[in-house]
C-alpha cells in the first residue's frame, strides 16, 4: 500500500491552526543551504534541484524495487529552516530584511533510502540535467526533538502573528524557545495557491524552563 504522508502522518504535517507540543522523531533529508531573498529566481533553483533528485529517487526505486523494505510513497513536502545572517543579527531591531535570510531547504526521504543510492541519483540527475546547485545537496539525518508547532493559514508575511501565539502558548506551558531559528513545512504549493489560502506548518524547538 502506498504511503501518503497526508493520511499517515497528520500529526507531523497537518496540525491544527492552534499551538501544540510535539516530539519530532529523527528523519533523513535531502538538504541544501543558501542565503538571500526567497522571492528571487535563485531561490527557485534551490527548490527545483531538491525536487529533481527526490523524484529521481522515487521513480527509480519504483521501477527497480531493489530494497526489501521498499514501498511506494508520495514525495514529502518541501521544508525550510530559517535564520538571518550574522551581520543582520548585530543590528536586529525586530524587522527582517529578506535579503538577510539564511536557509536550509529540505525534502524528507523514506527510511529505506540509503546514502549510496542518493549519491547515485545525484549523478543520474547530473546526466539528465546539470542543475546549478546539484553539487550542494547533502543527505542528512536530523532530529528536532521537542517542539511547538501549528498550522499557519495565509501569507508568509503574516507568520509573525502565528509565532506570537506559539510563543505565548510555550510560556503558558513553562517552555522556553531555544532560538529564533524556526522550521516551515510547505503543505501548499505557493506557485499554485493564492497567498491567503496557503497552509504552512510553523515549528520551533523548545526546552523546559
Amino acid at each position: 500500500m502506498k504511503h501518503e504522508w497526508r493520511k499517515k502522518e497528520k500529526e507531523i504535517y497537518l496540525p491544527k491552526n492552534k499551538p501544540e507540543i510535539i516530539d519530532v522523531p529523527t528523519y533523513q533529508f535531502l538538504a541544501i543551504e543558501g542565503e538571500g531573498n526567497p522571492n528571487s529566481d535563485e531561490f527557485s533553483e534551490y527548490i527545483g534541484v531538491l525536487y529533481a533528485v527526490s523524484y529521481a529517487i522515487k521513480m527509480t526505486l519504483k521501477k527497480e524495487r531493489n530494497s526489501k523494505d521498499y514501498r511506494d510513497y508520495t514525495v514529502y513536502p518541501l521544508e525550510g529552516v530559517w535564520d538571518i545572517n550574522e551581520e543582520a543579527k548585530k543590528i536586529f531591531d525586530g524587522k527582517i530584511n529578506k535579503n538577510d535570510l539564511v536557509f536550509k531547504l529540505m525534502i524528507r526521504q523514506p527510511d529505506f533510502v540509503e546514502k549510496i543510492f542518493v549519491e547515485e541519483m545525484i549523478e543520474l540527475t547530473k546526466v539528465k540535467k546539470p542543475y546549478r546547485f546539484l553539487e550542494n545537496i547533502k543527505f542528512e539525518t536530523i532530529e528536532e526533538g521537542k517542539c511547538v508547532q501549528m498550522m499557519h493559514l495565509g501569507s508568509y508575511d503574516n507568520e509573525l502573528d502565528s509565532f506570537k501565539i506559539m510563543e505565548s502558548f510555550a510560556e503558558q506551558k513553562k517552555l522556553c524557545r531555544l532560538s529564533k531559528i524556526h522550521r516551515e513545512i510547505y503543505v501548499s504549493d505557493f506557485r499554485k495557491v493564492a497567498p491567503e489560502k496557503l497552509k504552512t506548518v510553523l515549528r520551533f524547538r523548545v526546552t523546559s524552563k
